[in-house]
């Protein structure tokens, strides 16, 4: 199936016989292969007497490709593995354990099957559309060490986004990225270990790079793509090695001084700070004005009864 994407990753025609003498397989076993291709949501066009090409191309992710993006400081201390399909790209990176010598190690998917968000959630990811991308590290400072670390992960993303022509992106509390209200990014952490020793962290993110209008609708609540935002088609391994240089260097600034490092930064994205919002948990919601959040991470609401910091739930807008 690699090889295939690989030869109509051009967007260019190629005939059945073509592809059928490239892959060593028969025309018939072409056509199936194409119909595989279709089932994953590519769309293919195909022409009598031209062959198949897939109308947009498509860029694959390429390890390689992925590493040329990154800093010279950052390059030695990850290990970068792609793949086609996965269930989870957090799965699939915590499955193959943490590498050797403080190495982070990174996972990126084409398509990931069972893909999933905050709260149980499913992240859809198109084939070739997004980044999903999930990193585990290691931290030998145990659980209550990491208050307040998917904001900063929502701060690495903005930053690499902004390197490649991003502009006017917010960041939801706890840990989505926002353009003009729409979600273009979403992050999940799920930690395992000691909450006063050794643990580990494995960090989730998925970008909508370039989506079909049909598969934005899909997703269920208001979503845009890297390619809206910034009017332009945008490299998908650009968008890796840049996401792995920023979330590298926080990780690294995030284990010397936790959140508070970076909690003026976020807060200068804060997409709700100063407005009216209603904080919904599991048994209750609570409403009142978003005044940013503390040191730990924790959302700031001010109330009839004062100011009061809470720790979990999702943020809405208040409905006027």
């Amino acid at each position: 199936m690699d090889k295939l994407l690989g030869l109509l990753a051009d967007g260019q025609f190629h005939s059945g016989e073509e592809l059928g003498e490239h892959l060593g397989v028969s025309r018939a076993a072409v056509w199936k292969k194409l119909k595989t291709l279709e089932e994953l949501g590519l769309a293919l066009d195909s022409v009598r007497g031209k062959g198949y090409r897939l109308g947009s191309g498509i860029e694959l992710l390429d390890s390689v490709k992925v590493q040329s993006y990154l800093d010279a400081d950052v390059d030695s201390k990850v290990d970068v593995h792609t793949c086609f399909i996965t269930e989870s790209t957090n799965d699939l990176v915590r499955a193959q354990g943490a590498a050797s010598g403080g190495v982070t190690r990174f996972c990126l998917a084409e398509h990931q099957t069972s893909g999933r968000g905050r709260r149980g959630r499913i992240w859809a990811s198109p084939f070739g559309s997004t980044v999903s991308l999930s990193a585990l590290w290691q931290n030998g400072e145990g659980t209550a060490s990491l208050e307040g670390l998917s904001l900063a992960v929502g701060l690495a993303v903005v930053k690499a986004l902004e390197t490649l022509g991003a502009r006017d992106l917010k960041l939801k509390w706890p840990n989505d990225v926002l353009w003009q209200g729409k979600k273009l990014c979403g992050v999940l952490l799920e930690v395992y270990g000691d909450p006063t020793g050794e643990c580990e962290v494995v960090i989730g993110m998925g970008i909508n790079v370039r989506l079909s209008e049909e598969q934005l609708k899909s997703i269920g609540q208001p979503a845009v793509d890297l390619f809206r935002v910034c009017d332009k088609s945008v490299s998908r391994n650009a968008v890796a090695g840049q996401l792995i240089n920023t979330l590298t260097h926080l990780l690294d600034g995030f284990g010397q001084g936790g959140f508070r490092l970076f909690r003026e930064q976020w807060c200068e994205y804060d997409a709700f700070r100063g407005k009216e919002v209603t904080l919904m948990a599991s048994t209750r919601s609570v409403t009142g004005r978003c005044m940013g959040v503390d040191e730990q991470g924790g959302l700031l609401l001010e109330t009839s009864s004062g100011i009061h910091v809470f720790n979990g739930g999702e943020v809405s807008l208040r409905q006027s």
